[in-house]
Order: C-alpha cells, then structure tokens, then sequence
C-alpha cells in the first residue's frame, strides 16, 4: 500500500488505519523509517513527523538500543491526561463538565469495584487513607488522594474507566492543589475528604456497590464545590 501524496498526513492515516483495522497490535513493532519511506513513498522527515504525532498522543513508544524500536504502546500512559489538561485549560472543556463527567464514571467504578474488591484491595485502600491522615501536606495528601480514586478504578477491572479517571484526575489537579495550598481553613477540609474516603472505604467492605456510588458522588461534588472556583465550577 502507498500513501499516493507522501505527506505526513498521508503517512499518518497509513499507521493509523494498519492500528485500527487490527493489523498492528499493542507491543508490535513498527518498521522502521527507511523502510516505512520505502513501502509508502513517503520521504524520511514525512514517516518521521508522523511517528511524533503518535508518540504525543501516546499510541507509540519508541526507543533505541537493541530490542528497540517504534512499538505501538500497550497502555495509555500520560497522553489523555495532557490532552484532557490541554482542552480545559483552553476552556473547551469547562470545570462543570468535568465534574459532572467524573462523578459517572466514578460511581461506575465504585459500583464494580464493590463487587470485586478483594481483603488484598481494602488493605491498599485502607493503607493510603491511613497516609492521608498523617499527611498534612496539600500536595502530597493530593497524590494520595488521587491513588485512592485510581486505586477504585483499578479494583472494577475497567481499564478506560481507570485510564479516563486518570485523565480527569489530571486536568483539575493543578486548579486543586492551588486552592489547597492557599485555602485558610485546608486542616479542617482535609480532615472532611478523610471522612468522606473512609466512608467510601466502609461501603466497599460492605459490599455495597449503590452505598459506594452514592459516597462518591457526595465527595466529589462536595470537594469541587470547597476546592473550585464558583466560575470555574458553574462555567
């Protein structure tokens, strides 16, 4: 097959149609840039621009030394994040949408993560709330923070449910962490969200998926609503 214009774009469209119509599959390895110049009669710096355009919206990974190569990569990584960042910050996507759309997918992970958890998972879960008791520190209690939501998500077995919940989790981490750091009251806030995650927690050693959903929902709207801006929140 030939790309006919050369173009990177044409180059792009080649990689991408051998990826959807299952041709090329996650961990397999992409010719190289002489030979993909050759078989699409592409020039080198066409094949080249392409390749990036993919390693930015994290669909390859390349690397060089033996054993390497550009590889289509088999999991998400930080490129829906970045985009995910990239459209808020730009306001295409507004602080209310996202809120409304993380408040359904975590529910849909805590529901399944209810049904799935193991004693092995709670103690994980368990284990961050602990640290994000004795963590006074706002940026370090928001990693943990996020873990913990990542963590639920993982525990559901849905990989795009974990991978979006990232993502989301990403795109209001900066506009958070900033009202942590500056908020006048932050240790009595800090010790509300601990409740609320234990609350959370309690519901999926129960079991109780509708209980676990109904928690998490409560602490996210509550969290956006202490931690966002009100023009942000409502935009």
């Amino acid at each position: 097959m030939t790309t006919g214009a050369g173009g990177f774009e044409a180059v792009l469209d080649h990689l991408t149609g051998e990826i959807l119509e299952g041709r090329v599959a996650p961990g397999d390895r992409l010719p190289n840039e002489r030979e993909l110049s050759a078989q699409l009669g592409a020039s080198r710096s066409a094949v080249r621009e392409a390749i990036k355009v993919l390693q930015a919206q994290g669909v390859v990974t390349s690397h060089t030394g033996p054993g390497g190569g550009t590889r289509v990569s088999a999991s998400q990584g930080q490129a829906l994040g970045r985009i995910l960042k990239l459209h808020v910050a730009l306001d295409a996507i507004s602080f209310r949408e996202v809120t409304e759309t993380r408040v359904v997918l975590e529910r849909a992970a805590a529901t399944a993560a209810a049904l799935h958890c193991t004693p092995e998972a709670l103690d994980e879960l368990e284990a961050m709330l602990a640290q994000m008791r004795e963590t006074p520190d706002a940026a370090a209690f928001n990693e943990i923070d996020t873990a913990f939501h990542v963590a639920i998500a993982r525990i559901g077995a849905n990989r795009l449910i974990r991978d979006v919940t990232v993502a989301i989790r990403q795109a209001v981490a900066r506009p958070i962490l900033k009202a942590e750091e500056v908020l006048p009251d932050w240790e009595r806030l800090r010790a509300q969200l601990n409740v609320e995650h234990t609350a959370i927690l309690e519901a999926l050693r129960l079991g109780d998926g509708a209980l676990a959903a109904d928690k998490v929902e409560a602490h996210i709207r509550q969290a956006h609503e202490a931690l966002l801006p009100p023009t942000l929140v409502g935009a």
